[in-house]
């Protein structure tokens, strides 16, 4: 079996998260409390609208300077909206907040809002969030700043500055104490309006120092996280970092098989309850990796071209993928196939600009929520059936989505 991911880790994996979701058997006086929250930013006007998924309304209307890239922290407390055209990014406070109680979790809900603290430098463009921090890279800044959470819901900036060598369009990751950045071609001169291609990956301490040598990964583009490991898309296959204790992340590549048509990654999700990466491979590719595995790729051709993929945090085995012929697909990451499809919107053709207004996914209790630009629509599928249940009316293009939210016990 190429994907090393077996039921009995699934059921594992799927009884963990409802432990967690769940309030405790013993905890009589608890009421459950269910909440979830669609963060959207519109296609064409500077604005990110906050909309209560139960009923639709909109909670908060918050204006941007630019096009907004839309990133939730790892706790789901803050949503970063990233203006790369703008130099700024803005941080949106979620109201849904999540504390362990070890057989159960609170759920505390509060008002949305828009915090008083502007994050600037030139060209932000990837967010990386984990656990307390998120790091924003700055493509023509020359830096990554390490972000604390906590702070930003204070109202204040607490920031560790990290130098990426050179202007480029890369990434910064957090791995325990150290942290993962991307690396330029140091050796040519890239034209004025252009950005130096990446080469490789380089591991640096808390105090900024370079450990070890830098790892190979041309034309690095696509990040993502899964348990405890990193992995990144290269032209020669996916470069997994794993923890490597005191002496760092130790970094692996896994080559693409031979017998694979030409292309490589430049898009990856990690799986939450489950250990393995979904990326795309092509335009009508996506390959499941498991680095476990003797055989860590499975490729899967699509019958058109991909528009956007999702993985269902809820649902470790879902993947949900919008093809631009409008059909949405569930992708069995343990089997490997997919289960069924069902026609969810018009075609929205991959030709034309690459940012022109096209659907994007979000997966909030149960339910998978599609922007719909061209309808001025949220259409809201049922995961199972894959038919539309309702639809929510936004005002202009809707086009970034993320969804909040979940249930917790309520004292």
């Amino acid at each position: 079996m190429i994907l090393s991911l077996t039921r009995a880790r699934l059921m594992a994996a799927v009884a963990t998260a409802f432990v967690l979701a769940a309030p405790g058997a013993r905890a009589d006086d608890h009421e459950t409390k269910e909440a979830w929250r669609l963060f959207v930013a519109d296609h064409t006007q500077p604005v990110v609208r906050a909309i209560d998924f139960s009923d639709g309304k909109e909670l908060g209307r918050y204006d941007t300077k630019g096009y907004a890239a839309l990133t939730v922290s790892a706790s789901g407390q803050t949503v970063f909206a990233t203006q790369s055209e703008e130099d700024i990014v803005h941080v949106i406070k979620t109201g849904i907040g999540f504390s362990d109680h070890g057989e159960h979790r609170d759920l505390e809900v509060s008002d949305v809002a828009l915090l008083p603290v502007a994050l600037e430098g030139k060209r932000p463009a990837h967010v990386v969030p984990h656990d307390d921090h998120a790091i924003i890279f700055y493509d023509r800044g020359g830096k990554a700043d390490i972000v604390d959470e906590a702070a930003l819901l204070e109202g204040k900036a607490q920031v560790r500055t990290i130098d990426t060598t050179r202007p480029h369009h890369g990434v910064a990751v957090s791995m325990g104490r150290h942290v993962l950045v991307s690396v330029p071609d140091t050796e040519i001169e890239p034209k004025p309006d252009e950005l130096p291609p990446r080469v490789g990956v380089r591991v640096i301490d808390e105090k900024g120092g370079q450990i070890g040598e830098i790892s190979k990964c041309t034309d690095l583009h696509g990040e993502a996280t899964s348990a405890r490991l990193v992995a990144f898309g290269c032209k020669e296959g996916v470069l997994v970092a794993r923890p490597g204790g005191i002496d760092g992340p130790k970094l692996t590549m896994l080559p693409y098989p031979s017998d694979f048509p030409k292309g490589h990654t430049g898009t990856l999700l990690g799986g939450k309850a489950m250990q393995f990466f979904l990326g795309n491979y092509g335009d009508d590719k996506v390959v499941l990796i498991d680095p476990d595995s003797s055989e860590p790729y499975r490729l899967i051709t699509l019958p058109t071209r991909r528009v956007d993929f999702l993985l269902d945090p809820a649902m470790p085995a879902n993947v949900y993928i919008l093809t631009e012929d409008g059909d949405l697909h569930v992708l069995d990451v343990i089997k490997g196939e997919i289960l069924r499809k069902g026609r969810v919107t018009e075609p929205y053709s991959k030709d034309g600009h690459w940012r022109d207004p096209r659907p994007r996914l979000a997966a909030a209790d149960g339910q998978i929520v599609i922007t719909d630009p061209r309808h001025a629509l949220l259409r809201v599928i049922d995961a199972e059936t894959l038919k539309e249940t309702r639809t929510i009316p936004i005002e202009g293009q809707p086009f970034a989505i993320v969804a909040v939210g979940g249930s917790g016990a309520s004292h």
